[in-house]
């Protein structure tokens, strides 16, 4: 009964998606809008189900750990946190005003889709921060700076899984480091060394190396949740409708890609490859363009430390 109500919910959506078409739209056609459709729905229920998950873990490090015991961490947090003590402006404002500069390098050098979304989960998390009451579980600093820092990037891995940030440090590594050759993870390193050093003096040393042990439990929670922040991903993708893919990759994603041949293992039959580098960030909109094409395509993703050389700067789409 459900499933029959959200197909004629999913039908009346394409209806209205395509009622400015002149043309009489081919029942192949629709069939096919209707499947994509069914597919960018489920991509987005998926991607909003990790940035709700990791908003909570977020606000739960935050208002569980850091902020009842005057913690702070690196990063837009820690900076927020830093002026919030000196000025007492609310944090949750605080976490959108310093965090929108981030987002709006962000509309420009990863996507528009990105930016909305992160937007969204700032504004959730703010929210959430203000309103949402968590418990106090413990005052011993060195599980405050472990589970705190923990369930923060907990809360920033998550985000990034559903294609969206909620801290803009990555965001501005990743703006630095396509205009200056400074890796990303130069560029955070150096962005959280002026926190902790702003902290040791407004505050005093030892917050600053609890800080540090914070932002180290979080830096790493982040990587075991995404695999690694490295700026771009390789993928492999083999499947029948290559030429539909490579299309959508150029023209829905605005990277480029290169198609070599190859002969299935089993059948020996020649197949035609593609390859392409992406952002991580970019890795949810790929999956979605590649299941609207072929739910079946085989992908093979591996991190990409460092590039050099190539077209390998994203084009603008609109």
């Amino acid at each position: 009964m459900q499933e029959s109500i959200f197909k004629e919910l999913l039908i009346e959506a394409v209806k209205r998606k395509l009622k400015n078409r002149k043309t009489k739209i081919p029942s192949e056609e629709f069939e096919t809008e209707v499947r994509q459709t069914k597919v960018e729905l489920i991509h987005i229920v998926h991607d909003m189900f990790f940035i709700a998950l990791g908003i909570l873990a977020a606000g739960f490090g935050l208002k569980g750990f850091l902020l009842p015991n005057m913690f702070i961490d690196g990063g837009v947090t820690g900076i927020s946190l830093i002026v919030n003590k000196l000025s007492d402006l609310p944090l949750s404002i605080l976490l959108f005003i310093i965090n929108l500069p981030f987002i709006i390098m962000g509309y420009s050098s990863i996507s528009r889709q990105f930016a909305f979304r992160s937007i969204i989960a700032i504004m959730l998390l703010a929210v959430t921060v203000h309103f949402v009451e968590f418990p106090i579980i413990t005052d011993d600093k060195l599980l405050i700076a472990v589970f705190g820092g923990f369930f923060l990037g907990l809360g920033i891995g998550l985000s990034m899984r559903g294609g969206a940030v909620i801290d803009g440090t990555e965001v501005l590594a990743i703006f630095i480091s396509k205009r200056t050759p400074f890796s990303i993870g130069d560029v955070i390193l150096l962005f959280n060394v002026f926190i902790f050093g702003a902290a040791a003096y407004v505050f005093t040393i030892e917050v600053a190396l609890y800080a540090m042990l914070t932002y180290l439990a979080a830096a790493k929670t982040v990587d075991f949740v995404v695999s690694g922040i490295e700026e771009y991903v390789g993928v492999t993708i083999i499947s029948d409708n290559n030429e539909a893919i490579r299309l959508a990759i150029i023209d829905k994603l605005g990277r480029g890609c290169t198609i070599y041949s190859g002969r299935g293992g089993k059948d020996q039959e020649e197949i035609d490859i593609i390859y392409t580098l992406i952002t991580r960030l970019e890795l949810p909109k790929l999956h979605t363009e590649v299941d609207k094409i072929d739910e079946s395509a085989f992908l093979v993703m591996h991190s990409i430390k460092d590039v050099k050389g190539g077209m390998i700067k994203k084009r603008n789409t609109h």
